[in-house]
């Protein structure tokens, strides 16, 4: 998946938080949300402010899908509220995707 895939697929399934997200769609999604972040920080507080928002149900829609991918759940995303839980996180969010189906769906086809 490309970075423009990526977007589309991410800004497509808004606030979908069933099925699997690639490795590939979740860092190219992380990408373009530091890049949009980085402009609107430019542009003032309340660009900023909204743009956060606005990217918000997809970040956490595509990070529960990824977890997914890896057969983990959603949920464990609560791991950001503590100081090391980014760590354990990132972690899973770099590991292969299982290549067989799982409980939250297919594998993705190379």
């Amino acid at each position: 998946m490309d970075f423009v895939q990526a977007i589309q697929s991410c800004l497509g399934q808004y606030a979908t938080f069933s099925g699997r997200a690639s490795r590939s769609e979740y860092w190219w999604f992380f990408l373009f949300q530091v890049i949009v972040m980085i402009v609107a920080s430019l542009l003032g507080d309340m660009v900023y402010a909204l743009a956060s928002l606005a990217l918000l149900l997809p970040a956490l829609a595509v990070g529960t899908r990824r977890l997914h991918d890896i057969g983990r759940t959603g949920w464990l995303q609560l791991l950001l509220l503590s100081g090391i839980g980014f760590l354990v996180l990132l972690y899973w969010w770099v590991q292969p995707g299982e290549a067989s189906p799982n409980t939250y769906g297919e594998p993705f086809s190379a």
